[in-house]
């Protein structure tokens, strides 16, 4: 595979610094830097410049609508473009005056029309927006959780208990399989007429990675495969996923038998996809790029 470019939300957008989140201090050095950013968020929006090119509404110290966040809303994301980045997390439900200009937007539409390096940052800050409005409360013993480590662990405050939660993150392989000539690809009733992707699902306790490719692929479309190799990765926001993806092969002419989560799965000629027979995935997605590296016969 070629490495020369990462998958979209990847890549070395920001520095995590993540030994700065050790210091007590760190949201006062953060308020007393007149270069730090602030990404706001409000659940799993986050605040954007509208136009036609969005991108995002940072914010400085001393903006009025940061005075709506609570010190335990705001998180040190690490540093942006040389200068410290903190997401500022309004509280679910709180009615604000936005800066002219400016809109809480969903990231999923905005995908394609933002600038790579903003859009990782999104993803990030998404992650961990959604991961801790999930876990407010201690799994062990249902006590309240405090934020620690400049947001990214929530502690219980049952001093008995005082069990550490750290941001969790949903594994899940995603695979192109080929006979040779062709590749499978399947569509779920929801989706765009004509769209095809690889096939993908999450992976179960106990399991490897390899293994859940092969259980996957034989579940959703009753193809046998083999010679399961890794490809790359991609973080998946929606909500918190990683995304794992590999190549593997199956018999020329397996037959496909269709489970119970797809509403249709077929083998495709090159031919086919290039001439949009298929209507492929998203061109930011892990999916796209495991297939036009199979367009490409890439190893």
């Amino acid at each position: 595979m070629s490495q020369d470019r990462p998958n979209f939300f990847s890549g070395p957008y920001i520095e995590r610094r993540a030994e700065e989140r050790e210091d007590p201090q760190w949201l006062a050095a953060a308020r007393a830097d007149p270069e730090t950013l602030y990404l706001v968020g409000q659940g799993s929006t986050q605040l954007l410049r509208s136009g036609s090119e969005p991108q995002v509404a940072f914010l400085a110290n001393g903006a009025a609508l940061l005075a709506a966040v609570p010190p335990g809303n705001l998180v040190l994301l690490g540093w942006f473009r040389g200068a410290r980045c903190v997401l500022a997390d309004l509280p679910a439900g709180a009615a604000v005056e936005l800066p002219p200009g400016t809109q809480l937007e969903e990231l999923r539409p905005l995908t394609a029309l933002l600038p790579a390096a903003e859009a990782g940052l999104l993803a990030y800050a998404r992650a961990l927006t959604i991961w801790r409005a999930r876990q407010r409360h201690c799994g062990v013993c249902g006590a309240p959780t405090v934020p620690t480590h400049a947001g990214h662990c929530l502690t219980c405050t049952n001093a008995t208990c005082a069990h550490e939660f750290f941001p969790r993150i949903d594994p899940a392989i995603i695979v192109l399989v080929s006979d040779g000539e062709r590749a499978l690809l399947g569509r779920q009733a929801s989706w765009p007429a004509r769209r095809y992707s690889t096939i993908a699902g999450f992976v179960e306790p106990g399991e490897s990675l390899e293994d859940a490719v092969v259980r996957e692929v034989a579940e959703e479309t009753g193809v046998a495969v083999r010679e399961v190799r890794y490809h790359s990765s991609q973080p998946w926001p929606f909500p918190s996923s990683v995304m794992l993806g590999f190549k593997a092969a199956a018999s020329r002419g397996s037959p496909v038998h269709l489970g119970r989560e797809l509403e249709d799965a077929r083998w495709f000629t090159r031919a086919q996809i290039t001439s949009g027979e298929a209507l492929a995935p998203p061109t930011q997605s892990i999916s796209w790029r495991l297939i036009e590296s199979w367009l490409k016969e890439e190893d």
